[in-house]
């Protein structure tokens, strides 16, 4: 499971910026409707399908038939269980027939929901309210015949609030469920098992400041300090020391737990040491194997970090560098000491993959001075940025340009690159720092809110852009990423924005 998800990271390669693909990229061969999870609760279904909300349907986007959703599996127990079949097709929901063709695949023009997913997400949201007392009403295909039938979802988790997730009765309920499995699921050495879960698993359960949950934080900071040290020869190994610096900082920060310092001070070392600022630090290898992506003078990839100490394979992205700066912010409110030339060498890599909207591209080089794709690589920089130590305006004035563009383009939230459920986190950490652009992110994809929340209120992983990842483990990616988003509003954490107590030097 630890090489799988490890591998899934390791798929974070370049794309052009404006492909124009249906939905997902489904080939040929039938990815990625034909992966299966070999374990856990998604075990039974017979592929990658779209999870249709409580409904207890998967569902299938095809081609020959744009405009419909065919369903590919029912849960036993659930309210679709004996009224719908695999094989049916849904082409309509409350009396509205389905008549926009799925078209959210990758690029400018056709990310975004719009379609049958979004027609049922809307008519399955406003099922739960009072208005349809419940009831939802969908227009079937069975072997070429029209039927009609009327599924049960309830009212007991109710309709999202205009201010969801603040002032929300659902989003409370839905966080409390998602903080009691992430409690049930941490593993004994105090892991959930991949950086991005253990980034964002342990970062939930602290927002929630909750006494029980602080030990469970705390049993995963002893995992991370356990687990990292000032030399370290392991593969695909920044991932895991950005989640530790990340979470101890913010552990730290919480508690000021003293015990944190010294294991905080490893970590900077390492990662001092794995950030790739001479051309001496070239892997040889490289120059045969990636010999395009290789620097062709100093300052090409400077500063940044990459799947490995130094350059290697493609070398330093921004996905991580991102999480670099961050990670040397955290550690400097905490009091380590941070060399400022080299944190800055770090913005300034974020600086050349952004383009003047503020949308960070894959390395060091802006896509476009207006594109725009996916966005956790431009979260990454913006909540690095807006945590900056450094008292310059300039900081501050690049993390709302990111947040902002999060804000006007915020149709490909969760189809990010390489790992989409830790893109979500970061581009909606990004946003939240722009209320304005926050409240466009979260309203714009209600519908990835409704359609992933399963009926015993884990939430699911669904297909996207990589089609990365897949497996026993992801209810627990989804279900920690979106516990995380739903506690951004609390401020109870400094990437959510928790004031900073004074600190001498600071």
């Amino acid at each position: 499971m630890k090489k799988r998800a490890l591998f899934c990271l390791a798929l974070l390669l370049p794309f052009l910026p404006q492909a124009l693909v249906s939905q997902v990229h489904y080939f040929e061969n039938g990815r990625p409707w034909n992966q299966k999870a070999g374990s856990g609760p998604d075990a039974e279904v017979d592929g990658w399908f779209y999870n249709l909300g409580i409904t207890g349907m998967r569902a299938e986007l095809i081609a020959k038939e744009p405009k419909f959703l065919l369903i590919r599996h029912v849960f036993s127990g659930s309210p679709a269980e004996g009224k719908v079949r695999p094989g049916d097709l849904v082409v309509g929901a409350n009396l509205r027939a389905f008549e926009t063709p799925h078209r959210n695949g990758y690029g400018m023009k056709v990310f975004g929901p719009d379609g049958p997913l979004l027609d049922f997400a809307m008519a399955l949201e406003e099922s739960q309210g009072k208005s349809k007392s419940g009831r939802l009403n969908l227009n079937l295909r069975r072997k070429g015949k029209a039927l009609k039938v009327t599924l049960d979802v309830g009212t007991q988790q109710g309709t999202y609030g205009p201010k969801y997730p603040t002032d929300c009765a659902k989003s409370a309920r839905i966080l409390e469920d998602l903080l009691a499995y992430l409690e049930k699921t941490q593993r004994d050495d105090g892991s959930w098992g991949s950086p991005p879960h253990d980034t964002f698993a342990p970062l939930a359960l602290l927002a929630s400041g909750n006494p029980k949950h602080i030990e469970l934080v705390r049993k995963n900071a002893r995992f991370h300090a356990r687990t990292t040290q000032v030399k370290d020869r392991s593969w695909l190994i920044n991932w895991r020391y950005m989640a530790a610096a990340i979470v101890m900082s913010e552990f730290h920060l919480a508690t000021g737990e003293k015990w944190v310092l010294p294991e905080l001070q490893e970590v900077y070392d390492f990662l001092i040491s794995s950030q790739y600022v001479d051309m001496s630090q070239i892997d040889e290898k490289s120059r045969k194997t990636h010999p395009g992506a290789v620097p062709k003078n100093k300052m090409g990839a400077h500063g940044g970090w990459g799947h490995n100490p130094g350059f290697e394979g493609y070398g330093p992205i921004s996905m991580l560098t991102g999480q670099g700066a961050l990670a040397f912010a955290m550690m400097k409110h905490c009091g380590i000491e941070v060399d400022r030339e080299r944190h800055d060498k770090a913005y300034a890599f974020l600086v050349r993959s952004s383009g003047r909207n503020g949308y960070v591209w894959y390395a060091d080089k802006a896509a476009g001075q207006d594109n725009w794709a996916d966005m956790g690589r431009t979260g990454a920089a913006g909540i690095a940025n807006a945590m900056s130590p450094y008292n310059d305006d300039r900081y501050l004035e690049r993390a709302l340009a990111h947040a902002k563009v999060i804000g006007q383009h915020p149709e490909s939230f969760p189809d990010t690159h390489g790992s989409p459920v830790m893109g979500m986190a970061y581009a909606a950490t990004a946003a939240h720092i722009d209320p304005a652009s926050f409240r466009r992110l979260m309203d714009k994809n209600k519908w990835w809110f409704v359609l992933s929340q399963c009926l015993d209120g884990t939430f699911y992983y669904q297909p996207n852009r990589d089609n990365a990842g897949y497996g026993a483990d992801s209810r627990l990616s989804a279900s920690a990423v979106t516990a995380f988003i739903l506690s951004l509003d609390k401020k109870s954490l400094h990437l959510s924005g928790k004031k900073l107590e004074p600190r001498k030097g600071r």
